[in-house]
Order: C-alpha cells, then structure tokens, then sequence
C-alpha cells in the first residue's frame, strides 16, 4: 500500500494568510478490491439522490459560487465514517460526571435515562443505546406546586424550564464550563465557537470535533451555559465515528463546478422570461413546461475551501463522508457561511433509487382524502416525548399527526379529513398544532416532514 501524507486543504489567497492542513492516506489502494457504491439519501435521508449534506444549498437557489484564487486538490482518497456499537452504561455514567448529574443510568427500552422522580426537580440526561449515541441534557424544573402561579396566567406545563435571569457569561466562562464534558466524551480537540448568545442570557458553546484528523461540519457537541455559569442544555453524540470504506475523492474545484450545477437546478432561463402569447380559443393547451424568470443568478465568492468531514444520512444511518467545506462570502448584513459539497468521486455514488410505484387502493372510511400538510415548525417538551409539530390548516377540517421514528431522524405526517364533507364550508386559513408521542427521546434525531421530505426547524 502506497501511503502520502497530504495537505488536506487550505484557505484561498482572498481569505486571508491561515493554513490548515490534516494528513490523509492518500495514495490509492493497490490491488484492493473498490469500495461499495456509496449511497447517499437526499434531504437528510427523505428520497435517494445524489444527498444534500448540511450546509449544502437545495436545488434551485440561483446562485453562483465563484472562487477568489486557486482551489486546494485535497487527498486522493478518504475514508467515510461512521459510529458503531452500542453504548454503555459506563459511558453514559462518565458523560453524566462531567454533566455534573448523580445517579446510576438505567436503560428502558432503547434510552438510557438518568432523571429525577416524577414531578421533581433535577438534572435530566437521555441518551440513544444505539450508534451514534444522541444524546440530550436539560434541567427538568418539575411541575406546579400548590398555587404558585400568577394570577390570570397558566401554570406552565411539568417540564417546561423556567426563564434564566441575568446576562450572558463570557465566551472563556463558556468554554470552561464546556470542557469536562468535551473531554468526557473524547473532543477535548474539537473547534469550539461561543459567539450564540440566546434570549440574552444563556451561552452556546457549539463544538465541531476532528474525526480522523480531518474537521467535521454538522457533527456538532451544544452546550448551553446559563447566567450563573452552569450548563443548563446540551446535546450531541456519544459514539465515536469509526473509519470504513475509503472512496477516491475529488479536488476542490471539481466539488465546486458539482456543486454549481445543483444551485442551478432545473429549468429554462430565456428572453422574456415565462411570458407567452396566450393560445387561440380552439386551440389545444399547451404541454406544462418549467421556466425561471429572466434574471441573471446571484455570485458570490468563495473564499476558501478546506477538506473535511460532513454529516450525511447513508442508507438512511448517520455518518461522515469526505466533503469540501467552502467559505462564502457575506451577503449585506451577514456573516460568512459555510457551504458543504460531497467529495467523493461521482462514479462511486450509487444511483438515486427508483421509488416502486404507489398501489392504488380505496381509503379507509377515517382517512383523509386531501393531500396531506405541510408542517412548518416543531417544539419538544422538557421530558423529549412529546413532539408538537404545527401547520397551516383550515376550520373545515380535522387533522391528526402521526411519526414513525429510526435511529437517526423522525418523519412527521399530517393527515386531513373534511368534518362535514357534504356541507359548504368558508375557506379561512388557521395556524394548527397538533402533539405526537414519541415511543424514544427526540435526542438529536432530525425532525423531517412527510409531505416535503425536508427537514422541519424548530419553533
């Protein structure tokens, strides 16, 4: 086996004078046998495709990225990784240590939990048994007691932490009340970035670990430190990403000119836009086209690029494939971002899969007949079960929620069924809410919605 230590990638002259650099076993495999095709679910593991990675821009977004020099060729080949195994309850005892939680974690189900007793105050940890170990902290605050509440005010629900008071702690402060945790869980190494501040009182340390000395985007460790310096949330993985199956990999410029033609998306741009002379009377329609308004795509620069690792779903499991990180420059009023292109080489991703064909059957006298909704927004209760996901409906209607949940991620849908089916009804628009319950913690699982296949931020 030939092995070359390589830069792995570098910022661009417009960026400034830093070098990072991360060595790789670069020099191909000899005789070994090629690696599986790697495939990759789009939208965070909705429909198969060529996969979108956090940070990574959907299709469609008129944009073009335009490199301010010359782009770094990276390393020849890089290994995907991905978390393996189950987790202990040695390590769940170790993270919640350095938590600063008592207690001996017990495994109910698929979670380990370690939580006060019902209706009591305490520091509360879940944490996923199975790869990559999501796990989540908070500060559970109990329920109501005897009559404490403001007069003409609901009691908030059990669970429901109170509002911190005072200001923000400094960004040391921050990341020395993160460190023990970091450390118990082995990023101790990891880029740290305190800049988040929330409601003006509480902190975020946002830790981006190194895997396999390469720099890891969408792997993130949260630690939320409140006023008082405590940490007050959290969440992460616990698993650490083991190295698999090495895929040659593609320089900079070639991810770059891939990811370019995925902003461009589909359609037409023409003179004239979409505007057409309207078809005589008698004459039939015409078919249905896609087009874009005539307008030039937005440019902006790129202004580094770095080889790294980016969270991807793979078979529909959380895990880490090479990816170009690029630096982009601001828009008007905004910081630089970070845009994220797969790196392996297209030959080895394997195709998008086709979806079987949809078996047409009568529905069931309570389901619905209208397409189901979109959901917007979602909110988590205190104990992570109860997931409230909410949606544009109208008063004509009856909707229910429904989840089915992997390891990795939690697909919401909504269904519709008229209430009076036979009877007019006005038409008015009307947020709804509807609450589902979850048979595991939410964790770090991406909440996605059925009817779109994107993921769902929260409310």
């Amino acid at each position: 086996m030939l092995v070359a230590s390589v830069a792995a990638g570098v910022l661009l002259a417009g960026g400034g004078g830093v070098y990072l650099a991360a060595t790789a076993d670069g020099g191909g495999t000899g005789g070994a046998a090629a690696p599986p095709p790697l495939r990759l679910d789009a939208k965070a593991g909705g429909d198969g495709g060529p996969g979108i990675a956090p940070g990574e821009p959907d299709p469609g977004g008129d944009v073009v990225y335009k490199a301010e020099g010359p782009l770094p060729d990276g390393p020849a080949s890089a290994p995907v990784h991905r978390p393996e195994g189950r987790v202990t309850a040695a390590e769940v005892s170790r993270l919640a240590k350095a938590l600063g939680i008592a207690g001996a974690p017990r495994l109910e189900g698929d979670v380990w939990k370690i939580a006060p007793e019902k209706d009591a105050s305490g520091l509360r940890l879940d944490v996923s048994a199975e790869a990559p170990g999501s796990w989540t902290f908070s500060r559970y605050d109990g329920g109501p007691a005897g009559d404490t509440c403001l007069k003409g005010r609901a009691c908030p629900p059990p669970g429901e932490p109170k509002p911190p008071r005072g200001g923000a702690v400094s960004e040391a402060a921050a990341r020395a009340a993160a460190a023990p945790v970091l450390k118990a869980i082995g990023q101790d190494d990891a880029k740290l970035d305190a800049s988040q501040v929330m409601g003006g009182t509480v902190r975020v340390v946002n830790a981006d670990p190194v895997v396999g000395g390469l720099p890891t985007y969408g792997w993130s460790t949260g630690l939320h430190v409140g006023s008082g310096g405590e940490l007050v949330a959290g969440s992460g993985q616990l698993k650490e990403a083991a190295k698999g199956a090495e895929y040659p990999v593609v320089g900079a410029e070639k991810a770059l000119e891939e990811l370019n033609k995925a902003a461009d998306g589909p359609g037409t741009i023409g003179i004239g836009g979409c505007a057409t002379d309207p078809p005589a009377a008698d004459a039939p329609a015409p078919p249905a086209t896609t087009c874009k308004p005539d307008a030039r795509p937005k440019e902006l620069a790129v202004t580094g690029a770095v080889f790294g690792l980016a969270a991807q779903f793979v078979d529909g499991e959380r895990a880490l494939v090479p990816s170009w990180l690029f630096t982009v420059e601001a828009e008007t009023g905004a910081q630089q971002s970070t845009v994220v292109r797969t790196a392996v080489a297209p030959e080895h991703l394997a195709p998008p899969a086709k979806p079987a064909p949809t078996p047409t059957r009568t529905p069931a006298p309570d389901e619905g007949t209208e397409p189901v909704r979109r959901v917007e927004s979602y909110r988590i209760d205190g104990t992570g079960t109860k997931l409230s996901v909410t949606f544009w409906g109208g008063v004509c209607s009856e909707y229910t929620a429904t989840a089915q949940e992997s390891p990795g991620k939690v697909t919401v849908r909504v269904t519709e069924r008229p209430s009076d089916p036979g009877r007019a009804c006005i038409a008015i628009a009307v947020e709804v809410t509807r609450t589902v319950d979850l048979q595991q913690p939410l964790a770090a699982r991406t909440v996605l919605d059925a009817a779109s296949g994107e993921p769902v931020p929260r409310g």
